[in-house]
């Protein structure tokens, strides 16, 4: 059988292959403004909160909204979908995720993301290009493993469900001394996590260049707290997109069986009735 190809690529592996019509190349950046000072030759920009998801109301983007995006973007069935972005790929990794949902079938994370593509010197443009429209036909429906609800979450505190739960957040998160990370409205009334979620920082995978750590050390990192893929996983952060990326290196590059609960704290922290671990003890609005 042909092996799978690697679900990330490097720089000098897309510098190569810049004018190859079958690749397109994705920026989903936290900060839009970014792509318009420069980002790879002929990427496509997409706005992870306008283009992404549902604008009215709290869900992933539609079907028919991905299709057109995709479409858009130049992307055919065959096509290679390139993913990078700033803030270590966060969204990148949210749209390898919402991608995966709707069955694109090859579609890879540039190693690094901008920074480390910048770093390298690598070409960078100002010029905006606007791809041949593709033909992309997605899925009749979308892949439901792939996600986890607020059921699912409670079912795991409960210990009603054995899935290992992972969260991804900042120890000071999980332990509830914060609500959210520094400078971030904090949206959720409740700290704490999830009981029964054990806690590996999303940054603990990846080098100080952003690059993700080697399977070897990802197997140990997640290992250490009995995440080892002999049972399917849930991860969730906040929001959805830092767990995004502990989802893409544990689906993608380990290759567990993963859903993301991307309702996550904002959710879960804000439900009434839901069982909650909070060791720190904060309570909201105390002063």
């Amino acid at each position: 059988t042909q092996a799978r190809p690697s679900p990330v690529v490097d720089g000098a592996w897309l510098a190569e292959r810049l004018q190859d019509p079958r690749v397109r190349v994705i920026e989903v950046s936290v900060n839009p403004g970014l792509f318009k000072r420069g980002h790879i030759p002929g990427a496509f920009n997409v706005s992870w909160h306008r283009d992404l998801v549902d604008t009215v109301r709290r869900d992933i983007a539609s079907r028919e909204q991905i299709q057109d995006l995709l479409r858009r973007a130049g992307v055919e069935q065959d096509s290679t979908v390139v993913l990078y972005g700033d803030n270590n790929n966060w969204f990148a990794a949210w749209g390898a995720w919402v991608l995966d949902i709707y069955g694109v079938r090859d579609v890879r994370i540039l190693d690094g993301g901008r920074a480390k593509w910048e770093a390298e010197g690598r070409q960078v443009s100002t010029r905006a290009t606007t791809p041949r429209a593709g033909s992309l036909t997605l899925a009749a429906e979308p892949n439901g493993r792939l996600r986890a609800r607020l059921a699912d979450a409670v079912a795991i505190a409960e210990k009603r469900s054995g899935e290992a739960l992972l969260d991804i957040r900042s120890p000071d998160e999980f332990s509830g001394r914060i609500f959210a990370p520094p400078g971030v409205p904090e949206l959720a009334i409740r700290a704490g996590h999830i009981p029964g979620a054990v806690n590996v920082p999303w940054v603990q995978a990846v080098r100080a260049d952003g690059t993700f750590k080697s399977v070897e050390e990802l197997r140990a990192l997640y290992a250490a707290v009995g995440i080892d893929g002999s049972k399917p996983i849930v991860v969730y952060c906040r929001i959805g997109e830092r767990s995004s990326h502990s989802w893409f290196v544990l689906s993608k590059l380990l290759g567990y069986e993963v859903r993301q609960y991307d309702g996550s704290w904002t959710e879960y922290g804000n439900a009434v009735g839901v069982p909650v671990s909070n060791p720190a003890g904060t309570v909201w609005g105390a002063r």
